[in-house]
């Protein structure tokens, strides 16, 4: 569904570059986290995807096409885009926010309002509750689901997610996760998923793309980056999410012996 071969972006010219020779394919259906830390690349190859940033060379193939063969809005418009700071519409509904894209892409009136129902049910917001609310009158949760309701309203076959939950507080932040990944098995959706936090990639992708400074140190399943990891800096990315289980379980022994 997506493949990346030998792309480049370079910000000065080539003196240096964000993302330098990053090759890799994302077959339908799957979930793909991009881990790395800042300035790593990951937002800038995910941003190329869609055309938000022109690849400086390479060539990226969504669903068959080549990205730079098509109109960049109407490239957008077919791929389902899910980031931290939501974006809504302040001035619009619920449903005029979700509605966006199909009324872009000129659907009927009647297509628009039986897809926003579709949608909004999906994320778990009920239509005849929240379609007609407006923004700020939602919960930051709440926002976060009109966001995916939002990227899946023209059914799109790919969604490119940056940080989508990284605001949430821990509990909607689990919640949003579980229901994401049930409504990317449901819809058989293709999706990569920028993120910073390792438990959430090892949790949510069926692979994942370490990165740092511009290139991919290792991809592969979350079980063989626990198992094998291939350079010092992916093997402390994992070692992580270890140590806090790690700790965990001493916690709660130190607390069963205490009620003991």
């Amino acid at each position: 569904m997506i493949e990346l071969t030998s792309i480049q972006k370079s910000f000065d010219d080539g003196h240096s570059f964000a993302v330098a020779d990053t090759s890799f394919i994302v077959s339908k259906g799957e979930f793909l986290g991009l881990v790395g830390e800042s300035g790593s690349g990951k937002t800038t190859t995910l941003k190329m995807i869609n055309r938000l940033e022109e690849p400086s060379s390479g060539t990226i193939i969504v669903n068959g096409k080549n990205i730079l063969d098509q109109n960049p809005e109407s490239l957008r418009r077919n791929i389902g885009y899910v980031f931290q700071g939501i974006g809504l519409f302040p001035h619009h509904t619920v449903a005029e926010n979700v509605a966006a894209v199909p009324q872009l892409l000129k659907w009927s009136k009647q297509e628009i309002t039986k897809r926003c129902q579709e949608t909004l049910e999906l994320v778990g917001l009920p239509y005849a509750e929240f379609a007609d609310r407006m923004p700020n009158e939602l919960s930051g949760g709440q926002q976060q689901r009109v966001g995916v309701a939002r990227a899946l309203a023209a059914n799109p076959e790919v969604v490119l997610m940056d940080e989508p939950f990284g605001a949430l507080d821990p509990i909607n932040r689990d919640m949003l996760q579980e229901e994401f990944k049930r409504i990317q098995a449901q819809l058989n959706l293709t999706v990569i998923m920028v993120t910073h936090d390792m438990t959430e990639a090892l949790l949510m992708a069926d692979r994942i793309a370490v990165m740092k400074d511009g290139q991919v140190l290792q991809i592969d399943t979350p079980a063989q980056l626990l198992l094998n990891p291939q350079h010092e800096y992916v093997k402390d990315l994992v070692e992580t999410p270890k140590r806090r289980t790690d700790r965990l379980e001493r916690l709660m022994q130190s607390a069963n012996v205490g009620l003991s």
